[in-house]
């Protein structure tokens, strides 16, 4: 018998992420779990916009910046231990991930000052992702929201129709809410399988 794949998706927000858990061929895949994980420390709310100052202007105090990024660093890698040692407690094999992000715009080619503190937050939440997952020697991909629907239809061969088809199907085998974010993380999870 073939052993099943597992693989992780991501929709990364600002401080969290949706998680979900697929199984199986890439096919046929199976959902397994549905999770939020914590990026930023629930207890400092400065973490979950690091590069927030006061009345949405960015952070220029770099003390600030540096040690909330230390915090989310940390609580982005507690989060992934935390659930990998779970999943590989129930024997998921899981070498491969994705995540879906709102942009992958450069933050420096941003003139704006509170738009750009969101372009930062993006990056660095997608980033201490990736290098948490990294760690694990789990290969990750990235896709932007806007393009993820139909990259994995080009992947699949499939209509967009379908592969939204499927994404809605998973909701049968879950317990949670079933929103943009949790539909975008299992997307990403079955582009992981392939």
């Amino acid at each position: 018998m073939k052993p099943q794949h597992a693989a992780l998706g991501f929709r990364v927000k600002s401080g969290w992420a949706a998680a979900v858990l697929l199984m199986g061929p890439a096919r046929s895949p199976q959902v397994c779990d549905i999770r939020r994980i914590d990026l930023s420390d629930p207890q400092l709310p400065e973490t979950r916009q690091p590069y927030h100052a006061m009345m949405g202007r960015l952070e220029t105090d770099t003390t600030k910046i540096n040690r909330r990024v230390r915090v989310v660093r940390g609580v982005a890698q507690q989060s992934i231990a935390t659930l990998l040692a779970g999943y590989r407690g129930n024997s998921y094999p899981i070498t491969r991930a994705a995540l879906v992000v709102g942009s992958q715009i450069d933050p420096a080619s941003i003139a704006n000052p509170h738009i750009r503190a969101h372009a930062l937050e993006g990056q660095l939440f997608r980033s201490v992702l990736e290098e948490a997952l990294d760690a694990y020697r789990i290969h990750t991909e990235v896709f932007v929201e806007r393009d993820a629907y139909a990259q994995a239809a080009t992947k699949f061969k499939e209509s967009n129709e379908n592969v939204q088809r499927v994404i809605e199907n998973f909701r049968r085998a879950t317990q949670g809410p079933w929103r943009a974010e949790q539909k975008l993380a299992a997307l990403s999870a079955w582009l992981a399988l392939c």
